[in-house]
């Protein structure tokens, strides 16, 4: 197999590319998918069983379950734990809509909680007042470079005698006293969305658990509810189905690819460690910028995303946007009013933590190829447009 050359790198700094990864890496993903094709089974298969062994042994987790996205991984997730129809789970008000549809999706019903304004995940303290008698789970999500409070939030769990699930889709690699994200309570799941820190060339998901009767579950209920060792097993599609389950079996080609990037990733985790550094230095004492604080003591902070909060945030990301800068909004809207969760009644004002964050979150170029000088012109043109009169 071949692949084209890079091109030539232009003026403009990307929020995300992993063009110049790609071609780095593509020996030993060549490798693999030449085994894929070779093995002749594109879905499902021992390419698949292979990733999750290694990916397991990485997080440290003693199941690892390979899916087709991030999102069915946590449906099949709520579902495997125990959620019921109708069910409330405790979701924050800030973030990806996937946090709040999974439940949606897997039959329970999102009961949101305000966010902590430091960390940007659910606030231990507003998730205990969101409880009611129908509450099943309490769902936090990991943002951007930071474990959720897991001590606090297990603490209400324990005392309600409620299920602590973990959206930790952005959280491969941070880990709290030696222990991965995903693995503080019932699991957790991971997204390898192309932009993730291990990303795929689609869309691709896990699960990770310590649970057996949650893994086995899981294991079924992505391969239409059958349950046994049906990985490149093409018999066990005719096997009986012991649940109504998904067709959500993760593709080998995926699965060769984060195989083979899986190697370096400690090496992609430092370069965006040491490009976060970088940002701070550069931003700090910058007035009209705040950056997150750093995670507590004993955890080990991944950055997914390097996000600072600004005023003039919509000016600033056209500014930025006019040199040729890419950013993201991280997120232009709280949950409980995005329309699809309108028949919840929620109004402006229920969270202003989270409506906070979405008025002046802002996330910045970062990925392992950003170059140091790439990095210097962002805060450079950040500077002008806070002291130099460009708004």
């Amino acid at each position: 197999m071949t692949v084209t050359q890079e091109p030539a790198r232009s003026a403009r700094i990307p929020f995300f590319t992993q063009a110049a990864m790609f071609t780095r890496t593509w020996p030993s993903i060549s490798a693999r998918l030449d085994g894929v094709y070779a093995d002749g089974k594109f879905s499902h298969g021992t390419g698949v069983r292979d990733f999750e062994h290694a990916l397991a042994a990485w997080t440290g987790a003693r199941y690892a379950i390979g899916v087709n996205s991030g999102t069915d991984a946590l449906v099949l997730l709520l579902r495997a734990a125990g959620l019921r129809h109708g069910d409330e789970v405790v979701v924050p008000a800030y973030g990806f809509v996937a946090t709040a549809s999974a439940v949606v999706l897997a039959g329970g019903r999102p009961r949101f909680a305000d966010i902590d304004p430091a960390a940007y995940a659910l606030d231990p303290h507003a998730a205990e007042a969101a409880i009611t008698p129908d509450t099943r789970m309490v769902l936090p999500a990991h943002m951007f470079h930071r474990l959720a409070d897991l001590a606090a939030l297990t603490t209400v769990t324990d005392r309600h005698g409620l299920t602590l699930v973990e959206d930790s889709a952005e959280a491969i690699g941070m880990r709290r006293a030696g222990r991965h994200a995903g693995l503080f309570g019932a699991g957790g799941v991971l997204s390898f969305f192309p932009s993730k820190t291990l990303g795929a060339i689609g869309d691709a998901g896990a699960v990770l658990t310590d649970d057996p009767r949650i893994a086995e579950k899981v294991t079924a209920l992505r391969h239409h509810g059958r349950p046994g060792p049906t990985l490149a097993d093409f018999a066990a599609i005719n096997t009986g189905s012991e649940h109504w389950g998904h067709n959500s079996k993760m593709d080998d080609i995926q699965a060769a690819v984060l195989h083979a990037k899986l190697a370096s990733l400690d090496a992609a985790i430092a370069r965006r460690r040491v490009l976060a550094d970088a940002y701070t230095r550069r931003l700090s004492g910058l007035a009209g910028v705040r950056r997150l604080p750093e995670p507590a003591h004993g955890e080990e902070p991944v950055f997914y995303v390097y996000l600072i909060e600004v005023e003039d945030r919509d000016a600033l990301a056209r500014h930025l946007a006019a040199a040729g800068i890419g950013t993201e909004v991280y997120y232009p809207r709280p949950l409980p009013l995005q329309p699809c969760f309108a028949d919840l009644g929620h109004r402006p004002g229920e969270f202003p933590h989270a409506e906070a964050a979405c008025r002046h979150a802002l996330a910045l170029p970062l990925h392992p190829d950003l170059g140091d000088d790439e990095l210097d012109r962002v805060c450079e043109h950040i500077a002008a447009f806070y002291t130099g009169g460009a708004r």
